[in-house]
């Protein structure tokens, strides 16, 4: 391999030097970031509220869905990147801006669950106390949700900027993977955190957690993306309208949207998908406690057996599948593995071994991968240049609409199965079937989408609008 695909290139005045492999990883450490934060708020706190606390598990999951059903934000976040620079970047001062915002609202939210938890004594009851604490916990975890769709949403863009399409699947694969080793580093320090923790100690060890792990994500935001912006962005040479900014309002991105039918296609697949992904997320760590009686520092490792699947994936998908088979056939595959795998963690509660439980997940990590490779090479692909943030935004939206209602599902389910079904087994197990079937699902909203006629629709729309502006 030449040093040059390695290290940066010299910058070339007539043109935007292309992006480097270390260049890669470094953005990747933005995605890790942001794994390590899903560790602590799915992976530590739902535990915390749902066996600790004696939540309700559909409350549990409406809570945390909060921060996902502030998506619609993400269209707003991405069209202000794309027209408004903050700082002089359109991208990356939006990114470091949303990160300190979603560090701290992560702390605040936990010392609002220890007041939560001071008021419930003996198991949950209304009353104006816990309402008061709970919907003050549900509007820290908005703030959250707002903060991470704005870092997020700029984020992709930047991706969108600085890519191509021969290159577009490796650098998905490179920066994703470096999500996915987020999640095994936040399970790693969560469980030696937790690991020598008791009941009377469990509420200092989580807060010293809730400090040192944010602490950490916002410092790789800002290594992330440092420079990254003003070296490789082709925003300004890609964009027909880079010194007519005013003119794509919010109003004028929509239109340009939804010019193609393929939005609209495209935009269900990944809401289907993407419940299908991720229904199990607030039933995880509880299912590995109450059906394989794992403590709580185990169950949170189970993440690091996902991550390793997930990581593989995402190297073996973005570096040889994605080009070889195709983005669409990718992405089909990866749902019908995806959907196989849910039935096996569904059957492995059967057994009740955590062996068993934790092959599963590292055949789910790898299914995900791919197909999580293939969705997001394929959602950059459908991203117009003038108007990228918006698109990314509403991708996003998709995707977190998709993820919120999965997670308050997927507890809402638990806990009606539970009424209705003889045993745990088969309460956690109606989940995983319903996922997969989710995913069989998805499959033929992407047997519809085309590429080709969202290009050439959306040039056709940006087109009309400039000719309507001169007019």
């Amino acid at each position: 391999m030449a040093s040059g695909d390695l290290f940066d290139s010299p910058t070339n005045s007539l043109a935007t030097p292309k992006v480097n492999l270390l260049t890669m990883f470094r953005l990747g450490l933005f995605q890790m970031g942001l794994s390590m934060m899903s560790i602590l708020t799915l992976g530590v706190l739902n535990r915390v509220m749902i066996q600790e606390i004696a939540i309700p598990a559909t409350l549990v999951g409406v809570v945390l869905a909060i921060q996902l059903f502030v998506s619609p934000s993400r269209v707003w976040f991405g069209q202000i990147s794309d027209a408004k620079p903050l700082f002089g970047y359109h991208r990356t001062a939006y990114v470091w801006v949303g990160a300190a915002i979603f560090a701290v609202a992560s702390f605040l939210a936990v010392q609002v669950l220890w007041q939560l938890d001071a008021v419930v004594v003996s198991g949950w009851v209304w009353t104006t106390q816990t309402i008061g604490w709970i919907s003050l916990l549900a509007l820290v975890f908005a703030l959250y949700g707002l903060a991470i769709c704005a870092s997020s949403t700029a984020f992709a863009a930047l991706l969108v900027d600085i890519s191509e399409e021969n290159n577009r699947s490796k650098v998905v694969g490179i920066v994703w993977s470096m999500l996915m080793v987020g999640i095994i580093i936040g399970a790693i320090i969560s469980a030696s955190l937790l690991k020598q923790s008791t009941p009377e100690t469990l509420q200092a060890s989580i807060n010293k957690l809730f400090i040192v792990v944010p602490a950490i994500v916002f410092g790789l935001a800002m290594v992330a993306t440092l420079g990254v912006e003003k070296k490789y962005s082709q925003y300004t040479t890609r964009s027909t309208v880079t010194n007519r900014e005013d003119s794509i309002s919010l109003g004028k991105a929509w239109q340009i949207l939804t010019a193609s039918p393929q939005t609209g296609v495209f935009f269900t697949f990944l809401v289907v998908m993407t419940l299908g992904l991720f229904m199990q997320d607030p039933i995880l760590e509880p299912y590995a406690g109450q059906v394989f009686r794992m403590p709580l520092a185990e169950s949170t490792k189970l993440n690091v057996f996902y991550g390793i699947g997930v990581l593989i994936a995402y190297g073996i998908a973005g570096f040889f599948i994605v080009p070889r088979l195709g983005k669409q056939k990718t992405a089909r595959f990866g749902c019908m593995l995806v959907a196989l795998c849910a039935v096996l963690l569904g059957i492995s509660g059967f057994s009740a071994n955590p062996a068993l439980l934790k092959l599963a997940l590292l055949l789910f990590g790898l299914a995900t991968g791919i197909l999580t490779t293939a969705a997001v090479t394929l959602m950059l692909d459908l991203t117009a240049a003038e108007t990228a943030g918006t698109f990314i935004g509403a991708w996003g939206l998709a995707q977190s609409i998709a993820r919120g209602t999965a997670v308050a599902a997927g507890g809402a389910i638990l806990d009606v199965s539970r009424k209705f079904l003889p045993n745990l087994v088969l309460a956690y197990g109606l989940v995983f079937a319903l996922e997969a079937a989710i995913l069989l699902l998805a499959i033929s909203f992407l047997n519809r989408v085309n590429v080709r006629e969202f290009q050439t629709n959306a040039k056709q729309a940006i087109a009309s609008i400039l000719e309507s502006e001169l007019d």
